[in-house]
């Protein structure tokens, strides 16, 4: 027994139990709206908006407010890397609240703050945390959070260590909406995860290879050809496992971290010197895949969904083709 409303949408206030995941460098406004607009939701990527696609956060949010009125929610990565940053996405956070946005995925640290902030805005505001397994959902709960995304093994980026079948036995019981994010690139997928008891499903690969993603061509190409085996974990980009796409380049690199890196990693004072250093490498590294074609010495990110996705279709499209999946497996 499969259903459309769920916890989450009843929370997020959409009409289709799907999440278009935040991505950088991927996730431009068109493709946001787009998701939105079609009845799932699209969740806005920051630094994404404004360090790739080049819109100032509230201009960016109101470019999205002109394609659709329907709900949107937005990223925010709390690691503590240094000051400015912290900052910056604090200043975000109080954009968003104040142009109506209200929810939230949060990813990376300690949720407490962005919660207690999002309370006080008012207007029923959500907060959902990334977990990839129990001891960091026990964690972010303490922290007030309202549900949970469940990075599995087969998402792209950084991916977790469970499948999705092990996450959602270890997460249930624990009073809160939980989202499957990973391996989900089709119909079929979608409805067999709400099967398992998730209350929706995040997907972030198969909205790349969309029309509205501002991606190269040759980026949803690749994924659109790409199989499983196509998928690789690489090192060498934040300094723990990314899942990217197999290309020349990368088997030419290699996907482990160098040894100065790793020693770096494992020193409690060093290891954050360390995540700066990968992280800048990282902004600038996947901002070049945005507008890089097939010469590209950089990285395309990619979960094992790839075997589902088999055309570059409007995002619209797929939410619609998931809803019309579930109605009819009711």
């Amino acid at each position: 027994m499969v259903a459309l409303a769920t916890p989450f949408t009843q929370q997020a206030g959409v009409e289709v139990p799907l999440l278009c995941g935040a991505m950088y460098p991927c996730s431009n406004p068109e493709l946001v709206a787009a998701v939105s607009a079609a009845g799932g939701l699209g969740i806005v990527q920051p630094l994404a908006m404004a360090y790739v696609h080049g819109h100032e956060l509230r201009a960016g949010l109101a470019l999205i407010r002109s394609l659709t009125p329907k709900p949107i929610g937005m990223n925010v990565l709390i690691e503590r890397s240094s000051r400015a940053y912290e900052e910056r996405m604090r200043r975000w956070l109080d954009i968003a609240l104040e142009e109506g946005v209200r929810f939230f995925v949060t990813s990376l640290g300690k949720p407490r703050w962005v919660v207690e902030r999002v309370a006080a805005a008012g207007g029923g505001g959500v907060v959902y945390h990334d977990v990839t397994e129990r001891k960091w959902a026990v964690r972010a709960l303490e922290g007030g959070v309202h549900g949970l995304i469940a990075v599995n093994d087969r998402a792209g980026g950084h991916a977790g260590p469970r499948s999705a079948e092990a996450l959602i036995e270890e997460l249930r019981g624990l009073g809160v909406p939980v989202i499957c994010a990973g391996g989900v690139g089709d119909e079929r997928g979608f409805v067999n995860a709400l099967r398992l008891g998730y209350a929706g499903v995040q997907m972030g690969t198969r909205f790349i290879a969309t029309d509205e993603c501002r991606v190269h061509p040759d980026y949803k190409r690749r994924i659109v050809e790409a199989g499983e085996n196509d998928i690789v974990l690489t090192e060498r980009v934040t300094g723990v496992p990314l899942a990217v796409l197999r290309t020349p380049y990368v088997e030419r690199v290699g996907t482990k971290a160098g040894p100065l890196a790793r020693w770096m990693l494992r020193g409690r004072r060093t290891k954050y010197l360390m995540r700066t250093i990968y992280g800048l490498r990282y902004v600038r590294k996947l901002k070049r895949a945005v507008l890089a074609g097939g010469g590209s010495r950089d990285y395309w990110q990619a979960g094992k969904s790839v075997a589902a996705i088999t055309r570059v279709e409007p995002a619209g499209a797929i939410v619609r083709r998931c809803r019309e999946a579930v109605l009819a497996a009711r």
